[in-house]
């Protein structure tokens, strides 16, 4: 995912990341020294879902992990705090975001909102590269059914959304849709969808097809139609509490 200078996920608007797009998602290595490769070795790990939410990340096993001081490993958190991906809480420290049914609720009706206007957008200019790159994207998912990793077919599913509204040129709408995606995984893993991962690319397939025909309307309702079912896939009737793991292990998996 993507962001930047202070902001992880749009940093990687700009440049590579360690994602689904590659060949496989890179462990967490002792000598992941820098500030940057922390965030997105730990960002990575969440979106995987090696990391639940409400995860407790201590700086002193962060610290053993990344063969860094608890300095640098703050600081890798502060990044992510600005990501929504966890939750600086004072007096107790570092905690992977957990989503409650109501923010799960809203950050779906906003989806729907920015996402209406993402695909307008995209069929009023897109261009046939443009067509080809998540024409591309969809292969991809569908080569990542049989992935082993489960996280690696999920992000993909979302990418294609921010791939979306990176085609529209629209930087800022962009950088907060891929938010709004990021969180969306979060929720995902707290409230275990039942999301099939097939459907949701041929869904992506049949809404490409009718972008191609220049339908606006038709378009938008099929995306709509698209968040709601991920959406009604949730089991959002009650928060869920958290379970611990073993923190470095989860890391170094």
């Amino acid at each position: 995912m993507q962001r930047g200078a202070g902001h992880l996920l749009s940093h990687n608007l700009r440049m590579p990341r360690a994602s689904a797009t590659t060949t496989e998602a890179a462990p967490a290595t002792a000598k992941a020294s820098s500030i940057e490769s922390i965030a997105q070795s730990i960002a990575l790990a969440i979106l995987e879902r090696r990391l639940p939410p409400g995860t407790w990340l201590r700086e002193e096993a962060l610290g053993r992990v990344y063969g860094v001081s608890r300095t640098k490993v703050r600081a890798a958190l502060i990044t992510l705090s600005k990501d929504k991906l966890i939750e600086m809480i004072p007096d107790k420290g570092a905690f992977v975001c957990k989503p409650s049914v109501q923010e799960a609720r809203e950050v779906f009706a906003v989806r729907r909102i920015l996402e209406s206007e993402v695909v307008r957008l995209f069929i009023a200019q897109a261009s046939p590269a443009d067509y080809d790159v998540l024409e591309q994207h969809i292969q991809m998912e569908r080569k990542s059914s049989g992935h082993k990793t489960t996280g690696v077919r999920e992000e993909l599913l979302g990418d294609f959304h921010v791939a979306l509204a990176k085609a529209t040129g629209n930087r800022t709408l962009t950088e907060l849709l891929h938010e709004l995606v990021a969180r969306s995984s979060l929720i995902a893993m707290l409230y275990q969808s039942s999301n099939d991962a097939h459907c949701s690319t041929d869904e992506h397939s049949d809404f490409l097809r009718i972008c191609r025909r220049g339908d606006a309307d038709a378009a938008v309702a099929c995306m709509v139609d698209h968040l709601n079912r991920i959406e009604s896939s949730l089991e959002l009737g009650a928060d869920k509490p958290a379970g611990q793991l073993d923190l470095v292990k989860a890391l170094l998996a």
